[in-house]
């Protein structure tokens, strides 16, 4: 995994990315967290957008492998006065022993992931995920209305030259050959926006 896009973008990326967080994701990023509780994993925690949204009592730990996106969130949390642990991590291959989470929150972070690196992650997530404990995925996908799926195809070059995401990773894919089983699926933003809720098998 690369960090470069990230490392050139995260000082404007809260300024590029403001009319998407204030329009589009505010309201998404709540129903993300609704009913979690215990001990709760950020994978890819970036700037820091979700910090409102975690649940009151919950033990937060976030991480995000770029340095510059990191030290937004430090800011943003200091700023927000958020208990929350912040660490440099790959999610291919974190630091935690098994087992370490009831619940883990992905965000948009799949959509970074290159086709080779969807199921590693998966796995690594299945790994630090409690048995009974559940991964909640929001992530984009490519329309399927002619119209909105030409306009996402016009956008996918930018999506692509300035954060490395794609429209189209259809994580789903990769659930059962990392051990995990989808429970929900559901679009919280038309069909290009959607939330899947995963349990370990």
């Amino acid at each position: 995994m690369k960090t470069k896009p990230y490392s050139k973008i995260a000082g404007l990326y809260d300024i590029l990315d403001l009319p998407f967080e204030h329009f589009r994701y505010k309201p998404l990023r709540a129903k993300v967290f609704e009913g979690l509780e215990g001990g709760l994993l950020d994978a890819g925690v970036g700037t820091g957008r979700n910090f409102p949204y975690y649940p009151e009592g919950s033990n937060i730990t976030a991480i995000d492998l770029s340095p510059a996106m990191l030290k937004r969130a430090h800011r943003r949390r200091e700023k927000l006065g958020i208990a929350a642990q912040l660490h440099q991590m790959n999610v291919l291959d974190t630091d935690f022993p098994d087992n370490s989470f009831d619940a883990i929150v992905s965000t948009f972070l799949f959509c970074v992931l290159s086709a080779e690196h969807q199921q590693p992650a998966l796995e690594e997530l299945r790994r630090l995920c409690r048995p009974n404990g559940c991964i909640r995925i929001l992530e984009y996908s490519i329309s399927q209305k002619p119209l909105r799926r030409s306009i996402m195809k016009l956008w996918a070059p930018w999506a692509r030259l300035a954060y490395g995401a794609e429209f189209d990773r259809n994580t789903e894919q990769y659930l059962e050959a990392a051990g995990l089983r989808l429970t929900n699926k559901k679009f919280l933003y038309k069909d290009t926006i959607k939330l899947l809720t995963i349990q370990p098998i």
